[in-house]
């Protein structure tokens, strides 16, 4: 009986024994493969109820805090620390080691590490820190961004409208912030940003910087329209410092800009960093891109004799020459401003309306434009509407020593503007719908070098208006909107079931 028992006790013995043996070879293989073997903490982590979400800021740079490094750097969940490497003497081991501090993020690979155990952390608990890292959109949340008006709840309590996020001014950035917005809310380039595999796979030459555009660009968009967010507002700082890099400092966060100047070097940029040439077309010129006719006339100097003219004015050089060219944006030049001697007279503002000035293309309005050289006279009519089309209202005069601003206001309304008057007779026949409506507007306010900039713009979900200057975020009614010195215009182009829904109106 004893020798029984013993037998079975050795049999036991035997095959626990070979399963282990069998197990330790099984993990020796995987680990020849490449396969990691998963440590038994990874999914018991019992540092997780350290990690601070209300000190999380993935918007700028990721560089090591100590190093400056921005390679192989990780991100202290519990301070919002940035820190480099994991290893036994890196800057993130001996920080977790002097605070205490134990739960990681690789802000590269987005995996989660406990230090200075050193090993991965896998918790379903933790997707909302990489969703806000790195949101992603689908397509069918991309296509109802602008069918709802939900309001979200961030992580700190405040409510907020994806897209209707403030930028934070770091400096004085607030000319590239207003520029910024009214682009997020153009929806076929927001569209195109949100989703990553749209522009991904664009080739460039080695060594461009400008494509650093586009990736931080298409962030940015990312975070504006996060639903998730563990704060109501972003900071752009990734964003503008690929703009000071790739527009070699001509726009800065420190100093005050000019958000037309800006506006224009952003779009051709974009444009060519997407691959974009005057042939082939990208997203920027399926937007925004229209053309015009312009006739030109050579005017005789001023100084020179009555019959010198006529004589000048009967050469082939002095004919009127007719060109076409394309545009981004329309400018609109505003009367000169009076000037009143009457004191009471000088709190009165000065008005056009918009059409009024619009009258630049109507192909008989005559213009003077002088250069170094030789003046011409030109007119000038539009061929071809975009989608939407930009207004830049010609606010600033320069000159030598300083620069003007003109104060008028232009009356505009807010919506069905049709256009159909300042086209060729031909594009009148081809073009089906010439009426905007009025989706963004940026408003300069004070004086011409020291001025702030905000902007108004129509949330598509719910059709209410809001200002948002910075960070501050409010509504507003769309009366108030025509009563603001208006720099830079966004119109949206009507289809036919915005044209009858105005009209059911």
């Amino acid at each position: 009986m004893f020798s029984l028992l013993a037998c079975t006790l050795l049999c036991s013995i035997l095959v626990c024994l070979v399963s282990y043996n069998y197990h330790i070879f099984a993990v020796v293989i995987k680990r020849g493969r490449g396969h990691a073997v998963e440590d038994r903490r990874s999914r018991h982590c019992p540092y997780l109820d350290t990690i601070n979400r209300s000190v999380l800021d993935f918007d700028f740079e990721k560089l090591c805090s100590i190093s400056l490094s921005h390679i192989n750097v990780y991100a202290c969940l519990i301070c919002g620390k940035y820190f480099q490497g994991r290893g036994q003497k890196s800057h993130a081991y001996t920080h977790s080691v002097q605070f205490s501090h134990h739960v990681f993020l690789n802000l590269h690979t987005l995996k989660f590490y406990c230090l200075p155990d050193n090993y991965e952390i896998i918790d379903s608990s933790l997707e909302d820190i990489t969703y806000v890292l790195k949101p992603t959109f689908t397509k069918q949340h991309i296509a109802g961004l602008d069918k709802q008006g939900k309001l979200y709840r961030a992580y700190d309590g405040t409510t907020y409208l994806p897209g209707i996020v403030g930028l934070n001014n770091i400096k004085a950035n607030d000319y590239a912030n207003v520029v910024l917005q009214a682009f997020s809310n153009v929806p076929p380039l927001r569209n195109y940003f949100l989703e990553e595999e749209n522009y991904r796979e664009i080739r460039r030459p080695p060594g461009d910087i400008m494509f650093l555009l586009v990736q931080r660009f298409g962030e940015l968009m990312r975070k504006l329209w996060n639903p998730r967010n563990f704060k109501a507002h972003v900071s752009p700082h990734e964003m503008l410092q690929a703009v000071v890099l790739c527009s070699k400092k001509t726009f800065q966060i420190t100093k005050q800009g000019d958000a037309v100047d800006f506006m224009t070097w952003f779009l051709n940029a974009l444009h060519g960093a997407l691959g974009g040439t005057k042939k082939k077309p990208s997203i920027i010129t399926k937007a925004f891109q229209g053309s015009m006719r312009i006739f030109s006339k050579k005017l005789p100097h001023p100084d020179l004799l009555p019959e010198e003219k006529e004589a000048l004015l009967l050469t082939e050089e002095y004919q009127e020459q007719m060109s076409e060219s394309t545009f981004l944006f329309l400018t609109l030049d505003l009367p000169t401003a009076p000037l009143y001697k009457d004191e009471k007279e000088q709190l009165i503002i000065p008005q056009v309306p918009l059409f009024n000035i619009l009258g630049k293309f109507s192909g008989t309005t005559e213009k003077e434009y002088k250069t170094y050289k030789e003046n011409f006279l030109k007119r000038f009519q539009l061929t071809k509407l975009p989608p939407y089309l930009i207004f830049c209202i010609k606010r600033f005069t320069k000159n030598n020593f300083f620069v003007e601003k003109n104060p008028t206001i232009v009356n505009f309304p807010i919506t069905n503007v049709d256009l159909s008057e300042y086209l060729t007779e031909e594009a009148q026949a081809t073009e089906k719908n010439t009426t905007y409506d009025l989706v963004a507007n940026v408003v300069h306010d004070g004086k011409p070098t020291e001025g702030s900039y905000r902007i108004h713009v129509l949330h598509h979900g719910t059709g209410k208006w809001y200002e948002m200057q910075d960070l501050q975020v409010i509504d507003i009614l769309p009366q108030m909107i025509t009563l603001s010195e208006a720099y830079i215009q966004i119109w949206k182009r009507q289809e036919s079931s915005d044209t009858n829904s105005h009209t059911a109106e």
